[in-house]
């Protein structure tokens, strides 16, 4: 069978030839389409499933969430196990799905059996599903540069302008805020004068939710012209907050400054964010959307980054931190410096013991040709590229050399001995 292909081969040199150069040109192709990132996703096919609920112990979290979610999710199909974890306020569960199962179906399967199972859930308790990325799906962490703002003000510009903006970006499954503060309004209230006022915990809080918020109006219309009438609920500053009235008597108006203090604080914090030993930073961790391409999706986020940058106050910038593309373009420098080194070297060699041009060259075609081959059937399957993919294929490299190697001198024995034989007085 090999014979005849070889004796195929050699009658049909230009149609072997053509079929070569449109396999090299395909592989050319696949490779500027090929999905290439630094590291291989070995993660789990996962759903993450997080729910908020602020003050409460762990024990109470697990009884009174984690517990009826997990028991629901774990009926869902192609589910191989779910996780959970409870903690202070918070509670983590980790729905892990079969390997090959789509993990957009996963995430609608997980979200509708959600809606079912959130009348168990205490009221106004509200579970919400974590982005869909994978546990490498960072590809890029920034800080914010501004000598003359505060860690709440870069905080603000980061919440409210930089992270909406990038989150536009195709490909980018979220961007997660660190570092700074969250400005908060806080009320300290004292005990003695909420006793001394004959009030409780829940008129201060009764009060609260019912002067913050927006009330409904109506368009009417008057002397032949229309109006709109709406009202504007929200509190705005501390001392609106102040002057909330809890209860009156008689003449006299209690109001929450009679009772407490009111004062601008930020969120509490459970850590910091610190940058080179420098001092604390805020910033945001760009997250990859599941199998998107990491290089294309860096190129877009720091295209954008340059168009939100020119809404920044004076003196403010980026500073990238983390960028996985300078990763992915020294694993691609290596295998391209292999390929052409490998080239060089079987070149030399071939020449230098066959003295054969022509063998040389047949194996420095080879090469080119077959790790552009190989990107063809990655795309086929799927397989994205990655350290580990080239790294192979630069193995691969050394492989293919030495088969081109044995086959030339081989040949050349062959037709050496074939003209030794034809021609006996030349030798």
């Amino acid at each position: 069978m090999t014979g005849k292909i070889i004796s195929w081969s050699l009658k049909n040199r230009f149609l072997v030839v053509l079929v070569a150069t449109a396999l090299f040109l395909w592989g050319l192709n696949s490779m500027r389409h090929s999905r290439v990132d630094a590291i291989p996703d070995l993660s789990e096919n996962q759903v993450i499933v997080f729910t908020e609920w602020n003050g409460r112990g762990p024990q109470v979290i697990e009884d009174q969430i984690t517990y009826p979610l997990v028991t629901n999710l774990q009926s869902l199909p192609r589910v191989k196990y779910v996780r959970a974890n409870s903690m202070f306020g918070m509670s983590f569960i980790y729905v892990i799905f079969e390997d090959d199962a789509d993990v957009y179906e996963a995430r609608t399967r997980v979200l509708e059996r959600l809606n079912y199972a959130s009348r168990l859930l205490p009221e106004g308790v509200a579970p919400t599903l974590g982005p869909d990325g994978t546990g490498v799906g960072h590809i890029l962490w920034y800080t914010l540069e501004a000598p003359g703002m505060d860690l709440g003000e870069l905080r603000a510009l980061q919440d409210w302008y930089v992270k909406f903006g990038l989150q536009d970006v195709e490909g980018v499954s979220e961007v997660a805020s660190f570092g700074g503060f969250q400005k908060q309004y806080e009320v300290t209230v004292d005990p003695n004068k909420l006793n001394a006022f004959r009030l409780g915990f829940g008129d201060v809080l009764q009060t609260l939710q019912e002067n913050n918020n927006e009330t409904g109006g109506r368009k009417f219309e008057m002397g032949g012209a229309g109006y709109i009438v709406k009202t504007t609920g929200y509190l705005g500053k501390a001392e609106e907050i102040e002057q909330l009235a809890l209860k009156s008597e008689g003449n006299s108006v209690v109001r929450i400054k009679d009772v407490g203090v009111v004062q601008t604080t930020g969120e509490s914090r459970t850590g910091i964010f610190d940058l080179n030993g420098e001092g604390e930073a805020v910033g945001g961790i760009v997250v990859m959307r599941y199998g998107a391409n990491a290089t294309e999706v860096i190129e877009k986020v720091r295209g954008k980054m340059m168009s939100v940058a020119r809404g920044f106050p004076a003196g403010v910038k980026f500073n990238v931190v983390y960028d996985r593309s300078e990763l992915v373009q020294e694993a691609i420098t290596s295998v391209r410096n292999t390929l052409l080194e490998e080239m060089l070297v079987v070149g030399m060699v071939v020449i230098f013991f066959l003295f054969n041009w022509r063998g040389a060259l047949s194996i420095l075609i080879q090469i080119p040709v077959t790790v552009a081959t190989s990107f063809v059937l990655l795309n086929a399957f799927g397989i994205e590229s990655n350290i580990m993919s080239l790294t192979g294929i630069a193995l691969a490299i050394g492989v293919i050399a030495d088969n081109g190697i044995i086959m030339a001198e081989n040949a050349h024995k062959h037709l050496s001995e074939r003209h030794q034989q034809l021609n006996p007085s030349s030798f």
